[in-house]
């Protein structure tokens, strides 16, 4: 899970159908950029936001019936 905000400003990142080294590549709708993962977060490889990062956020892996117990007005998208 990675931040959004960069410079001020919130992104919106979707799939550029890009992959490279076997790994999906992203881009934000508000300038194009593209972002690769690497360790720290998400890199800009390409645009506006060339060479900063979106930062890793802290996250734990878990499976629907524990989040629903936890959070049980949760939805999902279909």
């Amino acid at each position: 899970m990675y931040s959004r905000e960069v410079d001020g400003k919130t992104l919106t990142l979707v799939p550029s159908g890009w992959t490279y080294d076997r790994t999906f590549v992203l881009y934000d709708k508000e300038s194009g950029s593209l972002w690769f993962p690497v360790r720290q977060g998400l890199k800009g490889i390409q645009g506006e936001y060339f060479k900063k990062i979106l930062p890793k956020l802290r996250s734990k892996d878990t499976s629907w019936g524990k989040w629903q117990k936890k959070h049980p007005y949760s939805k999902v998208l279909e």
